[in-house]
């Protein structure tokens, strides 16, 4: 089954990088590079790790090179196998927002006070 392409509006609300995510990408180079870049908004959006380059959007790949100045076609040689445990987790936690402060509202709720 075919795909619909990702429009500009999708790839700029589900593909671009965040402050945090483009530190991440910061010391890597080439396809590590653009692979730490989609990896984690692919997680995000389907809870798990594509398990091969087929898995992302050509569309998305395409946005994320730009968005890291590496080319797409860099990501063809990007070693899929060998992503190990740690290098998973790490790009994981990327995609996890820290921890927030409750809420004066949140005591609130809790107390069972509107």
């Amino acid at each position: 089954m075919a795909r619909t392409p990702l429009d500009l509006d999708e790839l700029v609300d589900h593909w671009t990088l965040l402050k945090d995510e483009q530190a991440l990408v910061s010391g890597k180079r080439g396809a590590t590079r653009l692979g730490f870049a989609v990896l984690p908004k692919f997680y995000t959006q389907y809870g798990r790790f594509p398990r091969n380059r087929t898995e992302l959007p050509g569309e998305a790949v395409e946005f994320g090179a730009r968005q890291v100045q590496v080319p797409a076609s860099e990501l063809e040689s990007y070693d899929w196998v060998n992503l190990d445990m740690g290098a998973r987790l790490n790009l994981a936690a990327a995609t996890v927002p820290g921890p927030r402060s409750p809420a004066d509202t949140d005591d609130r709720q809790l107390a069972g006070r509107p």
